[in-house]
C-alpha cells in the first residue's frame, strides 16, 4: 500500500484533477492543432509524480496499491484524451513489461529511469497486414554471431515521439505454428535501420504521438531479449491483460465528468419555462448513465482487489476484458447522452459548456486501443470456457455451489 495517509492520497488526487481539467485542459487547445505536447506538459507531469506514482518503490516510484493507482487514473482520464493515453502508459506498460520480463543487467541499468522519464518506451505489436496474433510478419532472426536482426513493419504505435526503446514482439521460429513463433524485445529506436512512418492526425486523442516504424536490418544483442523465445505473445497479453483495466478505467474517468457536466447543463438549460433536469426523460438519461458508471466503478475495483492480493490470479485475463467491454458500452451510452442533454451547444469546439466535443471523439479511441471489443468477448468466453462460468469476487465466488 501506499506511505501516504489518506488525507495526503486525497489532497493528492484533487491535485491531479485540477492539473487534468486545468493546465492540460488549456494546453490541448494548442495540441489540437499541432498534434504534439508542448514541453510544459512534460515538466507538470514530473513535477506532479505522475511518472513515478505506480512505480515500485525499488525503482523511486511510490510503489502505489493497483487500487490507488486506478484512483489516480480516474482523475487524470478527465482531461484530454491523448494526454491521458501518455499518463496510462505511463503508469502501466511503460516499465511494467521490462520489469516482469527484462533480464536482470537491462532491469539494472534502466527501471530507475522510469520515474523522471528519463527513459520512455511504445509497445510495438500490431501490424497493417498482421494484425496482432499470431501472423505477424516482423522477425527477428539469429546471424552468424548470435545477434538477432530485425526486419519488418508495425503501425498505429502510440508515444513514438517521446520514446527511446520500443518493445516489439516479432518472430524468432518462422517453422513454428501459432504463438510459439513470436519472441518479445526492447529494441533501442537509435539502433541503425530503425524508421519512423509518420501517421495522419487520429480523430481524437491528440498528441499521443502515432505512428508507424520500419526496422530493416536492425541488429540487437541477445540481452534485449524479454522473457525467452517463444514466450512473445505470454508477453503481450499478460501485460495487455492489466493495460485493458486502465483503459476501462479511463473510460469511467471521462463518463463521469461527462455525467458531470450533463447534470451542470440539465440545471441551467431552460427549455418552456423550466430547467430540463425537472423532465422526466431528462431525469431518465441521467439515472441510466450513473448507473452505468456505478457499475463500472464496482467491477474495476473488484478487479483491483483481485490483482492487488495476487497479480497472477486464474481471472487475471478474462476480468480484465470485462472490465474493458462493459466500459466501452458505459462510455458511448454517456456521451451519446451527454450530447442529447447539451443539443447544439455540445457540438461545437469551445463550447462554454465543456468539452464536449473533444471528450466525444477522445472516448472513441477506447473501441479500439488494445484489442476491439470482438478481441474482448474472444478472451472472455475462453475464460468462460476455462472455469465453467465460475469467476471469483473477494470471498466468494459466482455460478458454483461450494
Amino acid at each position: 500500500m501506499s506511505k501516504l495517509t489518506p488525507e495526503e492520497f486525497r489532497e493528492y488526487l484533487k491535485t491531479v484533477r485540477a492539473l487534468a481539467e486545468g493546465p492540460f485542459e488549456e494546453m490541448q487547445k494548442e495540441v489540437e492543432v499541432t498534434n504534439k505536447f508542448p514541453q510544459e506538459f512534460y515538466d507538470l507531469a514530473i513535477e506532479n509524480n505522475l511518472y513515478r506514482y505506480a512505480l515500485p518503490e525499488e525503482y523511486g516510484g511510490w510503489g502505489l496499491s493497483e487500487k490507488e493507482i486506478l484512483q489516480v487514473q480516474e482523475e487524470f482520464s478527465r482531461g484530454p484524451g491523448g494526454m491521458r493515453m501518455h499518463l496510462h502508459y505511463a503508469a502501466d506498460l511503460n516499465w511494467r513489461i521490462l520489469d516482469d520480463y527484462g533480464k536482470p543487467e537491462l532491469k539494472a541499468e534502466f527501471m530507475d529511469k522510469f520515474q523522471d522519464k528519463t527513459i520512455f518506451t511504445n509497445f510495438a505489436l500490431t501490424e497493417q497486414t498482421g494484425g496482432t496474433g499470431a501472423d505477424l510478419h516482423t522477425t527477428a532472426l539469429k546471424d552468424e554471431n548470435g545477434n538477432y536482426v530485425l526486419n519488418g513493419e508495425k503501425w498505429l504505435i502510440s508515444h513514438t515521439d517521446c520514446s527511446q526503446y520500443a518493445y516489439v514482439i516479432a518472430v524468432t521460429d518462422p517453422e513454428k505454428q501459432g504463438d510459439e513463433r513470436l519472441s518479445a524485445f526492447f529494441v533501442p529506436m537509435d539502433t541503425p535501420g530503425f524508421e519512423l512512418v509518420p501517421m495522419p492526425h487520429m480523430m481524437g486523442c491528440r498528441g499521443a504521438g502515432h505512428a508507424g516504424f520500419k526496422m530493416t536490418d536492425v541488429v540487437l544483442d541477445p540481452k534485449y531479449l524479454l522473457g525467452e523465445e517463444g514466450q512473445g505473445m505470454e508477453v503481450a497479453m499478460h501485460s495487455l491483460a492489466i493495460s485493458r483495466v486502465h483503459i476501462a478505467d479511463s473510460n469511467l474517468g471521462m463518463a463521469q465528468r461527462m455525467l458531470e457536466m450533463s447534470i451542470a447543463r440539465a440545471r441551467d438549460r431552460v427549455t418552456f419555462g423550466k430547467p430540463i433536469i425537472q423532465r422526466q426523460a431528462i431525469k431518465m438519461k441521467l439515472a441510466n448513465m450513473a448507473t452505468n458508471i456505478h457499475a463500472l466503478r464496482c467491477m474495476v475495483m473488484d478487479f483491483a482487489d483481485d490483482y492487488d492480493k495476487d497479480p497472477h490470479n486464474e481471472f487475471v485475463d478474462e476480468k480484465a476484458a470485462m472490465c474493458k467491454l462493459f466500459s466501452i458500452d458505459t462510455v458511448k451510452m454517456v456521451s451519446d447522452e451527454m450530447l442529447e442533454i447539451f443539443g447544439g451547444d455540445g457540438y461545437f469546439e469551445d463550447s462554454p459548456y465543456g468539452p464536449t466535443e473533444r471528450l466525444y471523439r477522445d472516448c472513441r479511441a477506447m473501441w479500439l486501443e488494445e484489442g476491439a471489443p470482438t478481441v474482448q468477448r474472444i478472451t472472455i468466453a475462453r475464460g468462460v470456457d476455462k472455469h465453467d462460468g465460475h469467476v471469483e469476487y473477494g470471498d466468494w465466488i459466482a455460478g458454483t455451489a461450494l
